[in-house]
């Protein structure tokens, strides 16, 4: 019988500075047997030189001189490893408030976000910002990783203490599907890799086991089919009789699932046609699913080109270009209301102007503030745009890529914020009526 292939899990760490994010990959990479046999001989060796004797886990992640000489995380820094049961990349990204930016970063394509708390400090604001961050993200699964245990004497009392608090914050955010609570130490392994005797009231997974098992087949998106053409296929070679007609729609399956034969609509001209052939490298295909990249044939000649978007005639995206949503700014440069932008959004680009600042995220209390003069570096905040062109989008909520955008800043090119849209409303979603048979 066919081997079906291992799943990839996506997940990401953050939390405040030296709660010991780096330390704790560099645990489940050393404690899980993922590393070369250099690697441990060069960690071994600068244990040597730099005294004490112990192995310094969190320089597997911190590659910059920067982070080496200050103790922090200032870049993302992305792992891969794998166990049997499954393979992982692992964004470390950094916890101090002045690279919000770079958290965002890395956190956009996890699966799993892991919050760490240092057990002495507890709940604080950056614990406040990144799990909020990762449910405005979308992330559905979210991992609380009380570190530094051994620090308090592996109290239960104050474990429970930071739980309750955490708990009493996670309904405002009413993002995460699950929410698994740890206590551990990073440093010495303890419910990392394997479960610690030193916790005996604790009776949980440790982090691995549960990386290794929480369910996540659910979180793609198999019911709106939205396929977002980056490349019009033309090989129009003359000595291959194949590939002399050849026209073909290449790209990445943002959400659904597409079979040969199916009726789909190209948007936004809205015309109809159908799936003729799916083509990936090893060959035709009957169907594709999300996040494959294939390339589809049409049984029509049709003008499409890349920016379009080939969609189901069931759930209909939106199309409009009054949109709304939430931002993480980036640059520090404010964003004011009237500011000229570029959005990218899938595969197209478009300019697009600021209309309105709504509201500004809170960090202490999470709530809302209505009506900013602007939004500083880092600051989180609901925003309506007006576009140039009509874009076809869903909501963020709904389907990742097609709810996201970032804006670019004209001039420099420089991207200035990270973007999640609101929903269409009834008046932004295309009647069939609109479409040309």
């Amino acid at each position: 019988m066919p081997q079906h292939p291992i799943e990839l899990l996506r997940f990401n760490t953050c939390g405040s500075v030296d709660d010991g994010k780096s330390t704790l990959i560099g645990r489940l990479l050393y404690d899980s047997k993922s590393l070369m046999e250099d690697q441990i001989e060069a960690m071994e060796k600068s244990a040597a030189i730099t005294g004490g004797g112990q192995i310094n886990l969190a320089n597997l992640t911190d590659g910059l001189r920067a982070e080496r000489e200050q103790g922090i995380t200032i870049d993302v820094a992305y792992r891969y490893f794998a166990t049997p049961k499954r393979k992982f990349i692992v964004a470390d990204t950094p916890g101090h408030v002045q690279y919000t930016r770079n958290m965002v970063t890395g956190a956009s394509t996890a699966n799993l976000s892991i919050v760490l708390v240092d057990a002495r400090q507890g709940v604080i604001e950056q614990t406040r910002r990144h799990s909020f961050i990762a449910a405005l993200l979308g992330i559905p699964h979210l991992v609380i990783a009380v570190n530094k245990m051994d620090l308090v004497g592996w109290s239960e009392a104050r474990y429970t203490e930071i739980r309750d608090e955490i708990e009493a914050f996670l309904p405002k955010l009413g993002a995460f599907r699950d929410v698994k609570f740890i206590p551990m130490s990073a440093l010495d392994g303890d419910n990392v890799v394997d479960l610690s005797k030193k916790t005996p009231w604790y009776d949980g997974p440790a982090l691995l086991s549960h990386l290794e098992t929480v369910h996540i087949a659910s979180d793609r998106n198999l019911n709106s089919l939205r396929f977002p053409v980056q490349w019009v296929n033309r090989p129009n070679n003359p000595t291959d009789q194949q590939l002399h007609d050849f026209r073909g729609l290449s790209g990445q399956i943002a959400s659904g699932i597409v079979r040969k034969g199916q009726e789909v609509v190209m948007l936004p001209a809205g015309i109809k046609t159908r799936v003729a052939d799916i083509w990936t490298y090893h060959g035709s295909l009957d169907e594709a699913f999300c996040p494959q990249s294939v390339t589809l044939c049409l049984e029509h000649d049709i003008d499409i080109s890349r920016g379009d978007m080939l969609v189901g005639v069931e759930n209909l995206p939106g199309r409009s270009s009054e949109l709304s949503g939430q931002v993480c700014w980036m640059h520090a440069r404010p964003l004011q209301a009237g500011r000229k932008y570029f959005l990218k959004h899938t595969t197209q680009t478009v300019q697009a102007i600021v209309t309105k600042i709504d509201s500004r995220i809170n960090m202490t209390t999470l709530e809302p503030e209505a009506d900013p003069a602007a939004l500083a570096i880092n600051d989180i905040g609901a925003i309506r745009l007006r576009t140039a062109k009509p874009i076809v989008f869903d909501g963020y909520t709904t389907n990742h890529l097609t709810g996201a955008f970032i804006l670019i800043e004209q001039g420099t090119n420089a991207t200035v914020a990270a973007g999640m849209l609101s929903a269409p409303t009834e008046a932004a979603r295309p009647e069939y009526s609109d479409f040309a048979i």
